[in-house]
């Protein structure tokens, strides 16, 4: 499979996706989601990978939603502009889906990477990584990322990174739970790939349905995410910020 914003490769008992929009530190725009879902369509046909291993380059993860498609256009419900649902669905496909999503993690995580950290089943990152939710400074919030980052680490903390837009180091994310391994050793991905690859696809099915059925997130969970983001996108004054960063360089706080 031949994509223009990921890389995909073998790995034992799976593949590597890694992000491949260095020039636009990997952000997320609807082309990178049409192949994500590619290749997870891809995944889900063969019983041969039971592990999909997520990886940034270059020191940066992800970035979040590419403010450029929403500068050039001229409303946010545009078939070319990435949309509330597609990305909510892609974090919920990760939830789901019966293979073992691990994010492997060396450098920045913002906003809409924090979601695909989130929703992963197993997040492994260096002592060079951080994150931070930034879209309050924007006027937005992150309405899709919230449902699986409270999974993750607990209500009180998901507000306050949300609040704070502070970024957190590597050891403050694992602190919390929003890293589970934190190592720059190399071989801490093989390790787990050998106990990983011990398990089944129907026992990873079955667990993963399991945990969703002791979880909040449902339909109507995932529609108020939605329509929350929608209603924030499509506000002049959050357009006004980012096409404003966009065009000048200066943030929201900027005044002058």
């Amino acid at each position: 499979m031949n994509f223009t914003t990921l890389l995909v490769s073998d790995i034992p008992h799976g593949i590597r996706i890694t992000l491949n929009r260095l020039e636009q530190r990997n952000s997320i725009n609807t082309t990178l989601l049409t192949e994500l879902n590619q290749v997870l369509d891809a995944a889900d046909k063969n019983p041969d990978w039971c592990i999909i291993v997520l990886s940034g380059q270059s020191g940066i993860f992800c970035t979040g939603m590419d403010f450029s498609e929403v500068s050039h256009s001229a409303s946010y419900q545009t078939d070319d502009l990435i949309s509330a649902s597609s990305y909510m669905n892609t974090l919920k496909r990760f939830a789901t889906m019966s293979k073992v999503i691990v994010a492997e993690v060396d450098g920045q995580v913002m906003a809409g990477g924090v979601g695909l950290v989130a929703a992963s089943d197993i997040v492994i990152a260096t002592t060079r990584s951080h994150f931070t939710l930034s879209e309050a400074l924007w006027g937005l919030l992150p309405a899709n990322v919230l449902p699986y980052l409270i999974r993750r680490v607990g209500f009180q903390k998901a507000y306050w990174m949300t609040l704070t837009t502070q970024t957190l180091s590597a050891t403050d994310a694992h602190a919390i739970h929003l890293v589970d391994e934190l190592s720059d050793q190399a071989d801490v991905l093989r390790k787990l790939i050998m106990r990983l690859a011990r398990l089944d696809e129907q026992t990873i099915t079955d667990m993963k349905k399991y945990f969703q059925k002791l979880w909040f997130i449902n339909e109507t969970m995932e529609q108020v995410a939605i329509s929350e983001l929608e209603r924030l996108m499509a506000e002049p004054r959050v357009r006004h910020n980012i096409t404003r960063f966009m065009q000048e360089g200066k943030f929201p706080w900027e005044k002058v």
